[in-house]
């Protein structure tokens, strides 16, 4: 059985359980915004939970609104886990203090993860290493090391360094770009050009840090979706100069397939493996001199726009890719419990 943590109202979750339920897979959503209001986890270990399966602890997850259980009602069973858009718990507005609020938040991500923990699954991703990967600081470091080139950088909340940084840029010639670390859908910003009025701004940064880059000229942005060992590469070319360091200000930029070099691949590859990913989409920049730049990877980005525009068919390749890692873990469990129980009859 594959498991999904995401919520109904994702559009790429029912992308995949569409193809999962092409290709005769089967799954289960697992939501934690019904933890704990919505739905019931229960958890149970010892010798009296299942003695025959020599496991000795059980997982159950039952959604209150129907009183049903989550099936398999016994969550242990669930051998591949696609990590996609967790949700914040709901904790009961009868709570009234903030303190006793962030108690019982925490205390729900505490049974919830712990039992992420016990899973005996394939994930993709690991909720942990989802976490570290998807740091900026680090990906940049790594990239580095495995002898990409990336934008120089500067991140800081001093607002005296930020303006030597963008000093400096200016007596190379360069233009200096900015980003937030991260962003949701209330929070959300776009990268965007350090002109004068966000120089005059710069003390500001002094209440958070802020990434500063130097700008890659050209407009041309690679997006590359990584599944397994399979890549689709795609080109972004977005028309407006308000979009010019991010495609996403621009819906209705042209996108098209692009070929990566062998050897771009092959770095790819090798930086999913340190990172500990099976999924990821990786933004890079493709220079005047045809050198491709590294800006960051999101374990959990979004592809269908990508898929919609190209045709490329990676819906499909992350359903085949979780349905390997189920079959792979059903048969290597099939396999140990044999050997278990010719070990009892001899």
């Amino acid at each position: 059985m594959i498991g999904i943590v995401s919520h109904d109202g994702d559009i790429h979750a029912s992308a995949i359980r569409a193809e999962l339920y092409r290709l005769g897979g089967e799954y289960r959503m697992l939501d934690t915004a019904h933890i704990p209001i919505d739905a019931t986890l229960t958890l149970e270990y010892g010798s009296h939970v299942d003695p025959y399966s020599g496991r000795g602890w059980a997982a159950r997850w039952h959604e209150a609104s129907t009183g049903a259980p989550v099936e398999p009602g016994d969550l242990s069973e669930l051998r591949a886990m696609w990590w996609r858009r967790p949700q914040p718990y709901q904790v009961s507005p009868g709570i009234g203090s903030t303190q006793d609020r962030f108690f019982a938040a925490g205390e729900c991500d505490a049974a919830v993860t712990g039992m992420w923990a016990c899973l005996d699954a394939t994930w993709v991703n690991s909720p942990d290493l989802d976490v570290i990967a998807g740091r900026k600081p680090y990906q940049l470091k790594l990239a580095t090391e495995d002898g990409w080139r990336i934008p120089r950088t500067c991140i800081t909340n001093d607002p005296t360094t930020a303006r030597e940084f963008a000093a400096a840029e200016r007596g190379r010639g360069c233009r200096v770009i900015y980003k937030p670390f991260s962003g949701t859908p209330q929070t959300w910003r776009e990268t965007r050009l350090l002109g004068r009025d966000g120089e005059a701004q710069l003390d500001l940064v002094r209440l958070a840090p802020v990434i500063f880059q130097e700008a890659i000229p050209g407009g041309v942005d690679i997006r590359v979706t990584i599944v397994g060992e399979r890549i689709f590469a795609a080109e972004i070319r977005p028309s407006g100069t308000a979009a010019e360091f991010d495609f996403r200000i621009e819906p209705e930029a042209p996108i098209v397939e692009h070929r990566l070099p062998d050897e771009v691949m092959e770095r790819l590859r090798t930086l999913m493996r340190r990172l500990g990913l099976f999924y990821g989409a990786v933004d890079l920049r493709l220079a005047p001199n045809g050198e491709y730049v590294f800006l960051e990877v999101n374990p959990a980005g979004q592809w269908l726009f990508v898929e919609v525009a190209t045709g490329q068919t990676i819906s499909t390749a992350l359903a085949e890719l979780l349905m390997s890692m189920e079959h792979a873990h059903t048969i290597s469990r099939s396999r140990s419990r044999s050997g278990a129980q010719r070990t009892v009859l001899a």
